[in-house]
C-alpha cells in the first residue's frame, strides 16, 4: 500500500510539472508570435493562459493544505505560477527554470545575456528586465548573490517584483 501512495504522489507531481511546462511554453510561444497576432487575439490568449495557471495554483493550494508531504516540492511550482500570474516575471524561460529549481541554468542564461548585451544583440531595457527576473529567482532559490548583483537588483526591481517578493514570503 505504501508504494502505491508514493507512485500516485510521483505521478501527480509529474502531471503538474507537465501542465506547468505546457503553459510556460504557451506563454513563451505567445510572446515570440506577438507580432503575428492582432492585439485582441494576443490579449485573449494570454488571459486564458494566465487563467489556466491560476486554476493550477488553486489546485496546488488544495493539495498543499491536505497533503503535507508534497508541500516542499510543490511550493516552488506555486511560486513560479504566482510569478506568472502577478506578471512579475515576463520571461517564461526564467519562470520555467525557477519552477524546476535550476540555478545553474539561470546563471548560464545570465552569462549569455551579458555576452549578448556586449555585442549589441540584446537591448539594454530587455537585459535589465531579464537580469532582475533571474537575480530574483536565484535569490528565492537560496543562491548567494554578489554585492554588485544585490545593488543591481535594488536599483532596478519594480513594483511587480516587490509584489512577488511579498507573495513568495507569505507562501514560505
Amino acid at each position: 500500500m505504501a508504494s502505491r501512495g508514493t507512485t500516485e504522489t510521483s505521478k501527480l507531481k509529474q502531471n503538474l510539472e507537465e501542465q506547468l511546462d505546457r503553459l510556460m511554453q504557451q506563454l513563451q510561444d505567445l510572446e515570440e508570435c506577438r507580432e503575428e497576432l492582432d492585439a485582441d487575439e494576443y490579449e485573449e490568449t494570454k488571459k486564458e493562459t494566465l487563467e489556466q495557471l491560476s486554476e493550477i495554483n488553486d489546485s496546488l493550494k488544495k493539495i498543499m493544505s491536505g497533503d503535507m508531504t508534497l508541500v516542499d516540492e510543490l511550493s516552488g511550482m506555486q511560486l513560479a505560477i504566482q510569478a506568472a500570474i502577478s506578471q512579475a516575471f515576463k520571461t517564461p524561460e526564467v519562470i520555467r527554470m525557477f519552477a524546476k529549481k535550476q540555478p545553474r541554468q539561470l546563471r548560464t542564461k545570465l552569462a549569455e545575456m551579458d555576452r549578448d548585451l556586449m555585442v549589441g544583440k540584446l537591448a539594454r531595457d530587455l537585459y535589465t528586465q531579464q537580469k532582475v527576473e533571474i537575480l530574483t529567482a536565484l535569490r528565492k532559490l537560496g543562491e548567494k548573490l554578489t554585492p554588485e548583483d544585490e545593488a543591481f537588483l535594488a536599483a532596478n526591481a519594480g513594483a511587480a517584483l516587490s509584489q512577488f517578493e511579498r507573495v513568495s514570503t507569505d507562501l514560505g
